[in-house]
């Protein structure tokens, strides 16, 4: 990582650079918000929305609301987009799409991978995106055209491994078909690909970022767990498919791949042989 520069952050003299200052701050406090939950796990009511892979606790309602009371004091006009409360539409042409603790799973069973994510969209197109990973201590943010940072230093994707030297992370979860997860991994594991898994899609996708991971794939995701991390791969020199997709709307999500330049066509091969059909 190259030390940060003055120009590392947003200034504060346009909408979009305010609205990325006030995110940088309020994924922090968030995540200290969370972070206080996470160490009296005990006390913290937990709810299975659908299978032990959805499911939500007090802590998730209590960032959310935060978050969403904060950006709409700032910011009454935007849209917001959340997890855990839905879409309220606003007019200004700015929409915040939250995920308040990404990897809900991983927290309320004690491990510390788990995130809070804000991304920020203009006109439909993701403009900012932060993703703070509390128990590691490390914010990962990125601009558009402004490049991405940890911790406010420059990071950039990985240009030198290839699909068998480098991790390739794997999202995993009940919204499609079992099988397609396994075809994917079997062809990955064929391939000579080394897999790896931590229960949270924007955490991974902001180690694809960082250069920690090669390239991340899941079959389905949400919104709200990958816009941020998807710009910070652009901004770290990567690439990322289309998001949603052809003919999906952003609230339906849809599958997600990304990663360093060399590997694009080496996974989309591998992608192309495990779609859900």
């Amino acid at each position: 990582m190259t030390p940060a520069t003055p120009s590392s952050l947003p200034s504060p003299a346009t909408p979009c650079a305010e609205r990325e200052r006030l995110a940088l701050a309020l994924a922090r406090q968030a995540g200290d918000l969370a972070l206080g939950y996470f160490k009296q796990l005990a006390q913290t009511d937990i709810e299975v929305k659908l299978n032990g892979q959805d499911v939500v606790s007090v802590a998730d309602r209590a960032v959310e609301r935060f978050l969403r009371e904060e950006l709409a004091r700032h910011f009454p006009a935007d849209s917001l987009l959340g997890e855990e409360y839905g879409l309220e539409a606003g007019s200004s042409g700015y929409a915040w799409v939250i995920d308040p603790i990404d990897g809900t799973s991983c927290f309320v069973h004690g491990l510390d991978t788990w995130c809070v994510s804000i991304a920020l969209e203009h006109q439909g197109q993701t403009v900012a995106g932060v993703v703070h990973a509390p128990c590691a201590g490390e914010t990962f943010h990125a601009s558009l055209g402004g490049g991405a940072f940890l911790d406010g230093s420059r990071i950039a994707v990985d240009g030198t491994q290839s699909l068998q030297q480098g991790l390739t992370g794997l999202g995993i979860n009940l919204r499609v078909p079992p099988s397609v997860a396994t075809q994917f991994l079997g062809r990955l594991l064929e391939a000579g690909g080394m897999p790896y898994r931590n229960g949270s899609g924007a955490l991974m996708l902001a180690y694809v970022a960082a250069g920690r991971l090669i390239a991340y794939h899941e079959a389905h995701i949400n919104a709200w767990d990958c816009l941020a991390g998807l710009l910070l791969i652009r901004e770290a020199g990567g690439w990322t498919a289309d998001f949603p997709g052809a003919g999906r709307d952003l609230l339906d999500g849809g599958p997600v791949s990304a990663g360093a330049p060399q590997v694009r066509e080496p996974l989309l091969a591998l992608v192309g042989n495990a779609q859900p059909r």
